[in-house]
């Protein structure tokens, strides 16, 4: 209960929490937008859906040593100042009466940037923050942030759109940003760490977070974990609606109550990381967590029907959503702990491009796995993979961390 303490670290907390419900009527009324107002094909949705991961691969670097080498006060407010502004752009164009699928392209690169530049800021702020034995409590108050969003978010998004139609309803999000970027300013953030005199400049500084971590005995295996596990999970985020709908003929009802009951199964594995690293040591808990996952993926393509696969999927949401925080929040405090102050930026944005741009890779062979062997046949490969990805932990110094 230490970090209850802090305040500001809880400056921060409230920033996120509330930024956080607003990013959930982003995530699902851009998408609203683009279909139910703008008539958007397939091939445009998968444009929408393509360019935050994008985004990720082109900022990552830029983000990382941006984080290293300046004030990260600054860059969290701008970040947020910086969405809320181009967020603002949608309301507007539509009131106008020049809301298109382009422009809509544009503010969707344009949060997916700021967003990578405020991600591996407040990754790299935290351990600046608080105490080295704080990071893990840290983490998981800022996951169980968007545990609830994700609770409240979908009902809240769905309302909002009903009323307001989706255009006005991003509105809120752009307004939960700037008072996102008023509570980062109202804190106070110790200085950073100057260069050290022997790191190289230029180009080479800024692409230095990937040779860092590939020395590294501990962050190389987790950074291939995340790789090959971003990648196998990206079939999973381009086929589970579909397989859903059209395989298991769920309604939009029942669909959107087990999302919801993933948000909690989420907050929940949030809330117990800390209790469980006292039973379980790092190692395990980030094997263990990555087997659990990849074992529910395997799940899914079992269910036939609508009650059977609602079975099958709520399995998956449960328990799935209970071992992705476990795994998140352990792995991020482990990160925090063992790499160099002056590097965290760029091993953060490191890990960044490695999540999140391949993940729309992956979501994008996915969708060719199954429309060439089968839908089924695309899951059982997407947890497969994930299971696959846990042999980088075990066969590496991972395996034998105690604690964080």
């Amino acid at each position: 209960m230490s970090l209850w303490r802090n305040r500001e670290f809880l400056k921060l907390w409230a920033g996120q929490t509330i930024s956080e419900i607003g990013s959930r009527i982003t995530r699902d009324g851009l998408p609203w937008t683009a279909v139910a107002v703008l008539g958007a094909t397939p091939a445009q949705m998968g444009m929408v859906s393509a360019l935050g991961g994008i985004a990720t691969l082109v900022a990552g670097p830029a983000a990382g040593w941006v984080a290293d080498r300046v004030r990260l006060k600054p860059v969290l407010a701008l970040a947020d100042i910086g969405r809320a502004v181009a967020l603002a752009v949608v309301p507007l164009a539509a009131w106008q009466g020049w809301l298109s699928l382009p422009l809509l392209y544009m503010v969707v690169s344009a949060t997916g940037l700021m967003t990578v530049f405020f991600d591996v800021a407040y990754q790299s702020v935290l351990p600046s923050m608080v105490k080295k034995g704080e990071l893990l409590e840290g983490n998981s108050k800022l996951m169980m942030t968007a545990s609830t969003a994700e609770i409240v978010g979908p009902a809240m998004t769905g309302f909002l759109i009903q009323l307001l139609t989706a255009p006005r309803a991003i509105l809120f999000d752009s307004i939960s940003f700037l008072i996102s970027s008023a509570s980062i300013l109202w804190m106070r953030v110790p200085d950073r760490k100057v260069k050290p005199a022997d790191e190289p400049a230029g180009w080479r500084e800024m692409f230095a977070g990937m040779p860092y971590m590939w020395r590294h005995p501990i962050l190389r295996p987790l950074a291939l974990r995340s790789a090959t596990s971003s990648f196998s999970f990206g079939f999973f985020m381009a086929l589970y609606t579909l397989f859903a709908v059209r395989e298991l003929g769920l309604t939009a009802a029942v669909l959107g109550m087990l999302v919801s009951l993933g948000g909690i199964s989420s907050f929940f594995g949030a809330n117990i990381v800390q209790k469980l690293l006292e039973r379980v040591t790092v190692g395990q808990a980030l094997i263990g967590s990555t087997v659990v996952s990849g074992l529910l993926v395997l799940v899914i393509p079992l269910g036939r029907g609508p009650f059977w696969g609602a079975v099958c999927l709520g399995a998956s949401q449960l328990l799935g959503d209970l071992s992705f925080p476990i795994y998140h929040i352990t792995e991020l405090a482990l990160r925090q702990k063992v790499s160099e102050p002056h590097m965290l930026g760029r091993v953060n944005g490191g890990m960044q491009m490695l999540f999140k741009g391949v993940l729309p890779i992956g979501a994008l062979v996915g969708g060719g796995v199954a429309t060439w062997l089968g839908v089924r046949e695309a899951f059982f490969m997407a947890g497969t993979g994930v299971l696959l990805s846990s042999l980088w932990l075990f066969f590496s110094p991972v395996r034998r961390i105690q604690k964080v």
